[in-house]
């Protein structure tokens, strides 16, 4: 079923169970996430809004939807200091720009039909992301680690400086198993690639460079 939604173009991919925290400043969008605010008020459970990567000027096909989970701030001005999480994906279908903010007719999507990856392959997954985070000098916490996500494939990808581009492959892919797959890839090459480049440690831990995955 096709829903209308509006959404917040960020250069970001959000993925289900990751919050993110935003500062709101531009009047569409303080106006946007008061109407979000106002229909949470009135209906619990509603008032999502989606946020779709923007690269190189272009709108994203597959984006997520987010919730405001608190209000962390109210500035005179009417700014806003937000805590969101993400919820369900979507597929945008059309947008419509009749308000001051951007909207889409979105379908929402599940996984399809599949068997989840096995007991050996989730743990493989969550040793190879404990050592990449110790070689980053990322905390459990910083990376989120202290929830725990449905998916470990989404708290991988949550968790790690990787590009747009692999981070929007993530997201758009309907298989635990083909997603848990793509990132324990990616983190095996990483890992030995981080060993080798003793600056790598300073470039990816806090400057916000994404990490560039060596050829395979």
């Amino acid at each position: 079923m096709e829903v209308l939604i509006p959404l917040f173009p960020l250069e970001l991919v959000l993925f289900p169970e990751e919050t993110l925290p935003l500062h709101v400043f531009e009047e569409r969008y303080k106006q946007m996430i008061g109407e979000c605010l106002e229909k949470s008020e009135l209906a619990p459970g509603e008032g999502e809004f989606g946020v779709v990567c923007v690269r190189e000027k272009q709108l994203q096909a597959v984006g997520g939807a987010a919730r405001i989970r608190e209000v962390v701030r109210r500035y005179d001005d009417g700014r806003l200091d937000i805590l969101t999480e993400g919820q369900r994906r979507f597929e945008i279908l059309l947008t419509d720009s009749a308000k001051s903010y951007l909207r889409a007719a979105v379908a929402f999507f599940e996984d399809d039909a599949e068997a989840l990856p096995g007991a050996a392959e989730v743990e493989h997954g969550r040793a190879l992301l404990q050592q990449l985070l110790s070689r980053l000098n990322i905390s459990r916490e910083r990376a989120g680690l202290n929830r725990a996500f449905r998916h470990l494939s989404f708290q991988i990808a949550a968790a790690l400086p990787l590009g747009l581009e692999l981070k929007q492959q993530v997201l758009a892919l309907r298989n635990e198993t083909d997603r848990l797959a793509l990132m324990v890839d990616v983190m095996e090459r990483l890992i030995p690639a981080l060993d080798s480049r003793e600056h790598a440690r300073a470039q990816a831990s806090g400057n916000g460079h994404y990490l560039n995955l060596p050829k395979s």
